[in-house]
């Protein structure tokens, strides 16, 4: 598509290229071709280039250097417990499948009215619907000045919206976990509503992942302007008991036995918390490697790499398709340990973890010394735990940095609940 419209030297000379929705089919349909989520995801001609694109109508796009994504930064570690109401029996802290699912045990829970301070929230717009017509500006990484984009009716869509007293607030929910968002998510909502109500129009986005909701909320400190936004607040709840101390970590490494070392390749994958969502995105479906790859945060590499995490504990399966096409399920194991509760599911990841030398070797000199090992040490221990395919010391080195990450999770677990 790029070479058949030349849109490369178009935007060279223009600074941006406009292209339709019957254009883009040609190829694919167009709402999959233009949904790249995070940064991560977009095709490696538009990263090389550092280009982004944003939809201006129902049936035009415009593709330019723009700077279209935002960090996501966490402010606050601790977590506040709330609770669902007892006679609730369609919700369940241990059963939150989808966004949707999160964002009414979030409100039902009274994490939301918390939140936003307000006592009192009503459910109002939601879904897909059309963005009227506004203008703004967007940085243009290329000359770091702002370019000028007209919206004419472009489909937005949001995930709920909560109005109260003081303010409308409008919800973003997501259940990956991911290093940035689009933030053209919480804009064009933003700036269709605070057409319309005279309230306060607040955007929050909501994370939910292995128990834990994390809320974000943002300002555009210059409506018009899509860069403009910042940070206002951030706060992680919990529906079900968090708390876990250092003899809970101490009694699983006591009581778990080793396994022999799996023929799967050691992991490089240094976020335990991507390895549970991985967990987490399958407990309702199994996914293709190209499913996992385009509607989560994560590249091609980084696919392989937090599947094979997973097996490698045994959580994760994955058998092959016509044309050696991969394919992932949970195993048994993995299915089990997902119906648990907050704080024996955990217990049981970190008992899957300790299970294989490496890591059981490690934990013990940290309960030994206090502190974790340096990475030669480390190495060393991987030396010695008979791993599968690893030859040269770069890929122990390499590979050493998923011991201390998951060591890390293991030990961030202890007294987190404030």
């Amino acid at each position: 598509m790029f070479k058949k419209y030349d849109i490369l030297s178009r935007i060279e000379a223009e600074g941006k290229f406009t292209i339709s929705a019957s254009q883009i089919k040609e190829y694919r349909e167009p709402r999959l071709m233009a949904k790249f989520d995070h940064n991560i995801n977009l095709p490696r001609i538009f990263a090389r280039n550092r280009l982004a694109i944003l939809p201006i109508s129902r049936g035009d796009y415009i593709i330019s250097h723009f700077e279209a994504y935002q960090p996501f930064s966490s402010v606050d570690t601790s977590v506040t417990r709330v609770s669902l109401p007892p006679n609730l029996q369609s919700l369940s802290a241990s059963h939150i499948p989808s966004e949707a699912i999160a964002v009414n045990c979030a409100l039902a829970s009274g994490m939301l009215a918390d939140f936003l301070e307000e006592k009192t929230l009503y459910a109002t717009v939601s879904g897909r619907m059309g963005s009227g017509q506004f203008d703004f500006t967007i940085r243009n990484l290329r000359t770091q000045c702002p370019t000028e984009v007209a919206v004419s009716n472009s489909q937005i869509e949001i995930d709920a919206a909560l109005e109260g007293v003081h303010s409308l607030s409008l919800l973003e929910a997501k259940r990956d976990l991911a290093e940035d968002f689009l933030v053209r998510q919480l804009y064009y909502p933003f700036r269709v509503w605070s057409g319309r109500v005279t309230k306060q129009v607040r955007p929050i986005f909501l994370v939910y992942s292995n128990g834990i909701f994390s809320l974000y909320e943002y300002e555009f400190q210059d409506p018009n302007a899509y860069n403009s936004l910042v940070l206002v607040k951030h706060k992680n709840y919990s529906i079900e008991d968090t708390a876990i101390g250092a003899a809970d970590l101490h009694d699983v490494a006591e009581r778990t036995q080793l396994l022999q070392e799996p023929e799967i390749p050691f992991p490089q994958a240094n976020s335990f918390e991507r390895v549970i969502n991985i967990c987490e995105l399958l407990s309702t479906q199994e996914l293709s490697r190209e499913q996992v790859t385009e509607e989560y945060a994560f590249d091609i590499r980084q696919t392989n790499y937090y599947t094979d995490a997973a097996r490698y504990l045994g959580l994760v399966e994955k058998r092959y398709e016509e044309g050696r096409k991969p394919v992932y399920s949970l195993s048994s194991r993995g299915k089990r340990i997902m119906q648990l509760s907050y704080q024996q599911r955990q217990l049981a990841f970190c008992e899957a973890i300790l299970q294989h030398r490496v890591f059981r070797e490690t934990f013990k000199l940290y309960m030994e010394n206090g502190s974790l090992p340096d990475q030669n040490t480390i190495v060393s221990i991987m030396q010695q735990s008979d791993l599968y395919q690893i030859g040269s010391m770069s890929t122990f080195v390499r590979r050493s940095t998923t011991v201390s990450g998951w060591l890390n999770w293991m030990l961030g677990l202890i007294g987190e609940e404030h």
